[in-house]
């Protein structure tokens, strides 16, 4: 039919990809169930763990007033940041958010995220492995480029970061004596 693929026909490792992307669904639905009652019986502890110290704490009170302004809404949203996606559930946990309003946010962050960036990605991943073979060189540049695009976002984010901590703590003029 027009060379379109049946999209049910689609495996990896042998197992349907519709059959991956719901099992994938329920392990994140339990990380983020995991997450929040690790926050939960920590509570302030985490924030002092190898965890809480590798965030930051200037992080984690961003976090915190995200969810104290947002509550179960900043649980759904944060599937679609990457750098919160696995903080946040920890200190939703931590400030013991409603927790029915918590399953109720993540299980329908991972009913959509889970397949959007399932397919989407699977979408990617074919698209460049098509591209190459029709044209290895202009799949090897796709490629560059994308690498390029990766590490000039974190070099971007990084000299961000450094220039913030910077105005934060301007240089001192030496003082004689």
């Amino acid at each position: 039919m027009a060379g379109i693929p049946d999209p049910t026909s689609a495996s990896f490792l042998g197992m349907p990809l519709w059959l991956w992307v719901i099992v994938g669904g329920v392990a994140l639905f339990g990380a983020f169930q995991a997450y929040y009652w690790i926050g939960h019986v920590l509570g302030s502890r985490l924030y002092t763990s190898r965890l809480g110290t590798k965030i930051g704490q200037e992080n984690i009170t961003r976090v915190e007033n995200v969810v104290r302004k947002w509550g179960a809404l900043a649980v759904y949203a944060c599937f679609w940041v990457p750098g919160l996606r696995h903080t946040l559930p920890w200190v939703a946990g931590v400030l013991r958010i409603s927790y029915p309003w918590y399953v109720v946010a993540s299980a329908l962050g991972c009913l959509t995220w889970v397949p959007v960036t399932s397919f989407g990605l699977y979408s990617v991943i074919w698209g460049w492995l098509g591209l190459a073979a029709r044209s290895p060189l202009l799949a090897g540049l796709a490629a560059l480029l994308a690498v390029a695009v990766v590490v000039g976002f974190v070099r971007w984010r990084r000299h961000r970061a450094a220039r913030r901590e910077a105005e934060k703590h301007p240089p001192q003029m030496p003082t004689f004596q």
